[in-house]
């Protein structure tokens, strides 16, 4: 399946949070093709994003300050996403288990009419 932009964008971040990386380890990094990956850093360094710097093993990437919040957001945008997805099937959970009291009240109550004949 392919990636969106933002996906793509996202895991570029997500290399570079943990350290510089050169082109070439990004594109390893996101498995994505090194032509791509160029037009990909163009455009978040045209967001001030990422910045590019020189380095001692040649031409890095870095995450700006801005980079940093930016993923950040992100990242807590898809921790609130999962713990939505996840208070919603604690909701569904506790909705059936009224019904499951409400089924053992009945079971009960017919078990006992049962015995009494």
């Amino acid at each position: 399946m392919q990636r969106s932009k933002l996906e793509l964008y996202e895991e570029i971040l997500y290399a570079l949070v943990k350290r510089h990386l050169t082109i070439d380890s990004i594109a390893y990094a996101c498995n994505i093709d090194c032509v791509a990956l160029r037009k990909r850093l163009e455009f978040l360094q045209q967001q001030g994003l990422v910045e590019e710097k020189e380095f001692r093993k040649g031409t890095c990437y870095v995450l700006t300050r801005r980079g940093l919040a930016i993923f950040r957001t992100l990242a807590l945008t898809k921790r609130l996403e999962k713990l939505q997805t996840t208070m919603k099937k604690i909701d569904e959970v506790l909705r059936t288990i009224p019904s499951i009291s409400e089924y053992n009240t009945e079971n009960a109550k017919s078990q006992r009419r049962n015995k009494n004949y």
